[in-house]
């Protein structure tokens, strides 16, 4: 436990970091795993794409990350469609 009162507040800080981090996360994965579905709709594909540019523009995941999901969501509801 800390003594020092500034650090006192970077813990209270991570700890808050750290649950919405964690609650960020597991909305993006609840989101690309309605989007992967078979048959998902443009709306559920849209708001999951807008949730992997918010987490990659937060740096809660790489950029380079979200560009991957984004595509494979892409790849594959182009390949349903045809």
């Amino acid at each position: 436990m800390p003594n020092i009162a500034s650090a006192k507040k970077n813990m209270r800080k991570s700890r808050a970091a750290q649950a919405r981090n964690r609650a960020q996360r597991s909305a993006l994965r609840t989101a690309l795993k309605k989007a992967k579905v078979e048959g998902a709709s443009a709306e559920v594909r849209g708001m999951a794409t807008t949730l992997l540019d918010r987490a990659a523009r937060k740096g809660l995941i790489h950029k380079n990350a979200a560009a991957r999901q984004k595509s494979r969501m892409a790849k594959k509801a182009n390949a349903a469609a045809a």
